[in-house]
């Protein structure tokens, strides 16, 4: 048996490393979108921030998966591993399609729906999904805005400053802020895979309560930091040249607006989609001297993804795990 959970902490760490593959766009889409760095120099400098996020913002998002969505008394390796195939299975497909949806929810789905396979409704908890509700909700909303106001802020404070001279300073301050995002998306993200391996350990018996211990922190830290340095083009030429053109200070502002709602709910235990913050804070600071800059058309395609995610995940996994339970 205790193959079988190694091989489930395997497929984890596969997930991990195509969630960074996936999002990696999420960390460098503004400051390659700006031109501020190379696309090596931008993933280089994402992998390392995402190694180090997830040891500065602790592990209460890796808590909520873990224990929080399906209750552990009745998850089994079997019901895990339906849970990875079906968020696996849908990060694959929408990146063959350039769609930059979430690899959070997509986890979450495969957790529910393998769950409800395996265990039935009563297993599901709802309060869990209350807070990821939440998430789902307050990342693109609160991003969108708080990018506006920060970037027509900028505006306001720098009206009279020569362009050359703002976009050379935001230029270098980009560098900060697109770290910074960088750091809140490996500590949300980083954490969803920390809670699905402590919960292959929970149930196997090798820790006796939900914990995440440190060695796990340090594999899944390296498995999405070495994901987001091999991380795909299709999806950062959607997040960063597609939806709007930005200057520097509006990179700015979407890097430290999106970074700035991830942090908050990554303190909470919040799921939160990197995806969708970065997503709303690039429309917000995209919009800031007209709505027209900002194509929203790609935006709607993009919420499509966002809505599809969590079942369409959810019956991949469902449908995995019966088929597991058959032949296993």
């Amino acid at each position: 048996m205790y193959e079988l959970a190694i091989g489930a902490i395997l497929i984890a760490l596969f997930f991990d490393f195509i969630n960074g593959f996936h999002d990696a766009a999420n960390s460098i889409a503004t400051v390659v979108g700006t031109r501020i760095l190379r696309p090596l120099q931008a993933v280089t400098l994402a992998a390392a921030a995402n190694f180090v996020g997830p040891f500065i913002f602790g592990v209460a998002v890796a808590t909520t998966i873990g224990k929080g969505i399906i209750n552990p008394d009745f998850v089994t390796i079997y019901i895990i591993i339906g849970a990875l195939v079906g968020a696996i299975a849908w990060n694959l497909i929408t990146w063959l399609l350039g769609l930059p949806s979430s690899s959070s929810h997509a986890l979450v789905g495969g957790v529910l729906g393998a769950g409800i396979a395996g265990a039935g409704m009563h297993a599901v908890i709802l309060g869990g999904l209350e807070k990821i509700a939440i998430g789902i909700i307050v990342s693109p909303v609160v991003g969108l805005l708080t990018a506006f106001l920060l970037a027509t802020l900028l505006i306001t404070l720098f009206a009279k400053k020569r362009p050359s001279k703002v976009n050379s300073v935001f230029g270098r301050l980009q560098l900060i802020s697109s770290t910074y995002f960088s750091l809140t998306h490996g500590a949300n993200d980083g954490q969803k895979t920390m809670g699905i391996i402590a919960l292959i350990l929970l149930t196997e018996g090798v820790i006796t309560s939900f914990e995440v211990p440190f060695y796990v922190i340090l594999i899944a830290a390296l498995a999405i930091s070495l994901g987001t340095f091999f991380g795909g083009w299709r999806i950062v030429k959607t997040m960063a040249l597609k939806i709007t053109q930005l200057k520097p200070y509006q990179g700015f502002a979407a890097e430290t607006g999106g970074a700035s709602i991830l942090a908050v709910l990554a303190h909470f235990g919040i799921p939160a989609s990197t995806t969708h913050a970065i997503s709303g804070a690039i429309m917000g600071a995209g919009a800031v001297k007209r709505v027209s800059a900002v194509r929203w058309g790609i935006g709607r395609r993009i919420v499509w993804a966002w809505i599809i995610t969590i079942p369409a995940s959810a019956a991949v996994a469902y449908i995995s795990t019966l088929i597991i339970h058959t032949f296993v």
